[in-house]
């Protein structure tokens, strides 16, 4: 525990009793230790993060699941339709697949699709979409999926990268070093991402569908305006406590709340 908080691991206590649990034996323990004082996220040394209760796998340079993007989640439960057949769920830019796996976990059956153009993310994607029946697809967002999904979407999540590129030098070492470039760079203005999908979201969501993307307090009108030309009609809501910021779309056919 000293070493780490030497090295400036912030939640050094937490995180040595999640290296003990995770060594076999002391060499091991050793070798965890020198590893995340590295600077190395902890969750590439330990193999994994906790996510909405979950444990999510994450492979070394595949994109870390953020906590506030736990938000996006429980908008999208809510946003979910009544019972009745599973719904439909499409998670864009999936890295390693959290978010649509925690989604449906919290619905408890849905259709799961999710997609990524980097090849190891979508690998890691595959281990845990498994794990609640979905699909993985790698590609250039709606490139890769079958043309049956189109008017079938019922939520349609989206956290891709919303940086901009003239702040990322600004980025956690952890982030900027260890983490892929594509999965951190949203453009010029870091919405570059959002506004491809909201240009074609209406042609794959269902009647009563919804598009929700997390974006920050910042650039959320941005986002919204790129779902207006998209013909969505936006809706932003935000959690202070998690300091995260979610646009929801929706169809003329159906209202956001």
């Amino acid at each position: 525990m000293a070493r780490l908080r030497a090295a400036g691991c912030v939640f050094a206590e937490d995180e040595a009793r999640l290296l003990m649990a995770a060594a076999h034996t002391p060499a091991e323990l050793a070798d965890l230790i020198a590893r995340r004082v590295s600077g190395i996220p902890i969750e590439h040394v330990l193999g994994w993060a906790e996510f909405c209760g979950l444990r999510i796998e994450v492979d070394p340079g595949v994109f870390v699941p953020r906590r506030r993007s736990e938000f996006l989640v429980s908008e999208a439960v809510r946003a979910a339709p009544e019972p009745g057949s599973p719904p439909v769920v499409l998670d864009l830019c999936c890295g390693c697949g959290a978010i649509g796996v925690a989604v449906v976990a919290a619905l408890g059956r849905a259709e799961l699709h999710a997609a990524d153009i980097d090849p190891a993310a979508v690998a890691c994607a595959r281990r845990n979409v498994a794990t609640v029946g979905g699909h993985v697809h790698e590609g250039d967002l709606f490139a890769p999926l079958a043309a049956d999904l189109r008017n079938r979407v019922d939520l349609l999540l989206l956290n891709a990268p919303y940086v901009p590129t003239s702040e990322l030098s600004m980025m956690p070492a952890e982030a900027r070093l260890y983490e892929p470039r594509i999965a951190l760079d949203g453009g010029p203005d870091g919405v570059a991402l959002h506004r491809r999908v909201a240009a074609e979201a209406a042609t794959w969501l269902a009647p009563a569908g919804r598009l929700l993307i997390e974006t920050s307090e910042r650039q959320a009108p941005l986002t919204a305006a790129a779902m207006r030309s998209g013909g969505l009609h936006p809706e932003v809501v935000t959690d202070d406590d998690l300091k995260a910021t979610v646009v929801i779309g929706s169809s003329r056919a159906g209202s956001v709340r």
